[in-house]
């Protein structure tokens, strides 16, 4: 990467800097200002090494009068997003959205080169591109803590130094984009960062689709007419009108797992808000056609539909406006709880699409082809993805509440308990009823609350249309029955609506017998009659990690998915791996296009649903071009593994990797779950309990309110842990592994030959170098100096960084390198960035949760909004934290 490239980022990153600067000094004073600088220049010098300075830092951190706190603490993080928004810019500018080595970066119209180089016709290419199934699933944000009027304030500032690059030539452009930068950021710097209260899931559905509205709307045609292009150079032909390789759907409003705040009455209101939401867009579109087709010549075909109307398009489009209008106007009434009395509405994709494309035919017919591929174009591209909801809606609950359903249901009817049946006689139960001709569940069953929350969410399934929604999620899967329960449950109150099912299997039991699983499954005659020959599985990451520890249960993920792949090749069924990843290493996080790729061959096979979570939606989609990018890294990734899919790892490497992990896991659970200190020093150094009172997301931090580490969800757990910085769930365990392998006859060569020729190996070891890059043991250190006092805890500590420590030199031993991060210059710069303001939130946060826990929690609200904003300000500078 070239120095101007560099250079370009680090020039943005001072003007917005200086600005910052400037808009504090006008609030505050210079002599504040001062304190800042001081602050910024005593961690400078310590990130070079002056063990003083470190020192110093410390003590003026901890030497800050009680007023000081938030407002230097609101500086450091408003910087980081500023720092940011510098390196999004530089991102979408270079075409940069994810870290490459030098040297590689996919390139899609490169790609479909190489695939017509290896033997595939372009009509063979063309056909497994309309073919493509993929889906990026956005789920809620519990990480993501900026709220959105700062987001909406930030893509304007990003807005401006677009117009400052591009006014060279205009310096009277220049000025004025400059003095609205300016303007911008002092909005920013005098509105609260920080939410007063938790959203709910309405809101954080309501996010998603102004992610959708304010870059995706763009982003999607813009990405399938750079697609049309490409194919016409290298095959000759467009992609097919109705085509749409890469789709969205979403968990927002849908997912119910340990989120009591997730019910069927919000379901349907976040349904209502999609059909709303779509409408109100497509009206935009459609006015703007309306306008634009003005044109007499027509096909007879749209003559005979319109009459004799001199303008014949504008009359279609009239006739469409009005029944769209009347969708938006029936959704708000609805939403509103009023009675809808108006005209017909748009239910279905084909009901808006079928016009248009009569258009577009008739266009094309009169030889108008130019202006049919034009704005129409967009439009058909636009209902192919977003049909007339925006995103498919997913629904996710937990296997025991179906279970608890039965179990009621069984108990009322005097059929037993189903909680005492064994798997085998809940499977003949379960199919028995589906086969059934009778209905189960009488009409007036006075049923518990909880089950009929349950039984309420599958009549909102069976009142929608089909295409709405998305796939039926059972988290904590583990059995055939599991899937029959929902089964039967969609049969006798979902109606005719029938979706797809898919077990999530979560920790590492559940992996090493998912086969097992789906194999019984796919092997009872009746429950292949209901799904036919198409089966989706969800593979999850952040709960098998917090389980086995990041290395066995990488390795227990790519074994459960190649062994699912055989089983459904066995009985003839399509099936369909959905991916349950986060932002983090620890939660399966990191660049799409090498974890696709990384995948077992076969797995991905035209088709792939993925989850999108937490801040790595705004940083993947936030933007139209960033967004056209990612976009462009899903499809190409997707259709390399497809077309030319990596080779299977030979049998000394499952061998190597099988041990690996087995010492992995040893490690891991030695200390998370037999240490008895463990638990008691992961509440004590992290802000665990703290950030049980930020305002991250509708969903509680813990499943149960009461027991240790496995209480917890996967997010607050990995959040902690990079909060103070030792990044422990996606690391402990794997220094033994290594450190055991190396210190025997050829384990390095070996490990080395893994990490060249097998792509799952090497993206793990890539993922882990990012990771240790980010970690910091002297951050940790301090951590533990201010807020913990045990010495048995105190030792616990020190033997974890000696591990962190040992695993540094470890992984550098394996990549041959001198330090981390020697091939992707862009991310070490970007955390080199940072450090310098990062470091002093960390050492305020540790004096206030050391401050807070003097006072028993009841420190002033200053001081608690201080707390959150340094937690905020960390998730920021280092971005993937969850």
């Amino acid at each position: 990467m070239s120095d101007d490239l560099h250079e370009s980022l680090r020039e943005n990153v001072r003007v917005l800097g200086d600005s910052l600067g400037h808009t504090i000094a006008d609030d505050l004073g210079d002599a504040f200002v001062d304190k800042i600088e001081t602050i910024r220049a005593y961690a400078k010098r310590g990130r070079q090494g002056d063990a003083q300075a470190q020192r110093e830092l410390k003590d003026y951190l901890r030497g800050l009068p009680d007023q000081d706190l938030l407002p230097v603490t609101r500086a450091f993080n408003q910087f980081l997003n500023l720092a940011n928004i510098a390196e999004q810019h530089y991102r979408a500018r270079f075409r940069r959205v994810e870290d490459y080595k030098p040297g590689f970066q996919p390139v899609l119209g490169e790609l479909l080169n190489r695939i017509r180089e290896s033997g595939h016709s372009p009509r063979h290419i063309v056909e497994t591109l309309a073919g493509m199934r993929v889906e990026l699933v956005l789920t809620a944000h519990p990480t993501e803590v900026i709220r959105r009027t700062l987001i909406q304030k930030y893509d304007a500032i990003d807005e401006c130094l677009t117009l400052m690059e591009s006014a060279a030539d205009y310096p009277e452009k220049a000025t004025r984009a400059h003095a609205r930068l300016n303007e911008l950021i002092a909005q920013a710097w005098h509105t609260d960062e920080i939410r007063h209260e938790r959203p709910t899931p309405v809101d954080e559905a309501k996010w998603g689709f102004a992610v959708i509205e304010n870059s995706l709307w763009e982003a999607v045609p813009n990405f399938h007419r750079d697609l049309d292009n490409l194919l016409l150079e290298t095959a000759g032909e467009r992609l097919p009108l109705d085509a749409a390789p890469l789709r969205f759907a979403s968990w927002m409003g849908g997912d119910r797992d340990g989120n009591p705040n997730v019910t069927a009455k919000v379901t349907r209101e976040v349904l209502l808000l999609g059909r709303w939401m779509a409408a109100d867009l497509y009206l935009r579109d459609l006015e703007q056609l309306k306008g634009e087709l003005s044109m007499w010549k027509a096909n007879s075909a749209l003559k005979a539909e319109v009459g004799d109307d001199p303008e014949p398009y504008r009359a279609l489009l009239k006739r469409l406006v009005m029944r769209v209008e009347a969708t938006r106007d029936w959704a708000q009434a609805t939403l509103d709880g009023e009675k809808y009395d108006g005209g017909p509405i748009i239910e279905t994709r084909d009901q808006l699409y079928a016009p248009l494309l009569a258009c577009y035919r008739s266009l094309c017919d009169v030889g108008l082809d130019s202006i049919a591929n034009g704005a129409l174009l967009d439009t058909l591209r636009r209902i192919a993805v977003f049909g007339v909801t925006l995103a498919k809606l997913d629904i996710r609950q937990e296997a025991g509440r179906h279970a608890l359903v039965f179990d009621e249901l069984c108990s009322y009817l005097g059929l037993g308990h189903y909680h005492e049946w064994d798997e085998e006689k809940r499977q003949a139960f379960l199919l028995a009823e589906l086969e059934s001709p009778r209905p189960l569940i009488p009409r007036r069953w006075e049923c518990s609350t909880e089950t009929r929350e349950v039984i309420d969410t599958f009549r909102v399934i069976a009142n929608e249309q089909r295409e709405a929604l998305g796939t039926y999620i059972i988290s904590m899967a583990a059995q055939p029955s599991d899937v029959l329960a929902v089964a039967l449950l969609m049969r006798e109150v979902g109606g005719d609506v029938r979706l797809p099912i898919a077990p999530l299997f979560e920790t590492l039991d559940d992996l090493d017998h998912a086969s097992e699983a789906i194999d019984k499954l796919l092997s009872l005659p009746g429950y292949r009659r209901l799904i036919g020959d198409r089966q989706e599985v969800m593979i999850g990451y952040s709960d098998s990690a917090k389980d086995a520890g990041q290395l066995a249960a990488a390795w227990a993920q790519y074994r459960a998915q190649e062994t699912l792949v055989e089983v459904c090749r066995k009985h003839g069924v399509d099936f369909t791996l959905f991916h349950g990843r986060g932002g983090t290493v620890g939660r399966g996080g990191g660049p799409a296009h090498a974890a696709i790729l990384s995948q077992p061959p076969g797995s991905v096979n035209g088709s792939l649903r993925v989850t999108e979570q937490g801040e790595m939606i705004r940083f993947k989609f936030g933007q139209p071009d960033i967004a056209l990018r990612s976009m462009e890294i899903y499809t190409s990734a997707v259709l390399e593994a497809t077309l030319l899919p990596p080779p299977s790892p030979q049998p000394e490497w499952r061998e190597e990797m099988n041990r690996l992990a087995s010492i992995a896991h040893k490690g891991y659970v030695g200390v998370v779950r037999e240490n008895p200190d463990f638990v008691p020093y992961f509440r004590a150094v992290t802000p665990e309990e703290a950030l049980g009172r930020l305002p991250l997301g509708s969903r509680p931090a813990k499943r149960r309110q009461e027991g240790g580490v496995e209480s917890l969800r996967a997010i607050p757990w990995i959040f902690a842990w990079t909060q103070i910085r030792l990044m422990l769930p996606a690391w402990l365990g794997s220094g033994e592994a290594f450190a055991t392998r190396m210190e025997e006859e050829s384990g390095l060569e070996r490990l080395r030959e893994m990490r060249q020729r097998w792509p799952f190996f090497g993206t793990y070891l890539d993922m882990l170098e990012m990771l240790l890059a980010k970690a910091d043991i002297e951050i940790a250190a301090y951590y533990e100096h201010r807020l913990v006092d045990e010495p048995s805890l105190k030792a616990l500590g020190q033997q974890l960084r000696d591990r962190l420590v040992r695993l540094h030199g470890v992984l550098l031993e394996i990549l041959d390198q001198r330090e981390l991060l020697e091939g992707t210059p862009l991310i070490r710069q970007a955390i080199e960035v940072r450090n310098p303001y990062i470091d002093p939130l960390h050492g305020l946060q540790a004096e206030l949760l050391q401050r807070n826990r003097d006072a028993d929690g009841a420190i002033s609200p200053a001081l608690s909004r201080a707390l959150m904003v340094t937690m905020a300000g960390i998730a920021a500078g280092l971005r993937n934290t969850g």
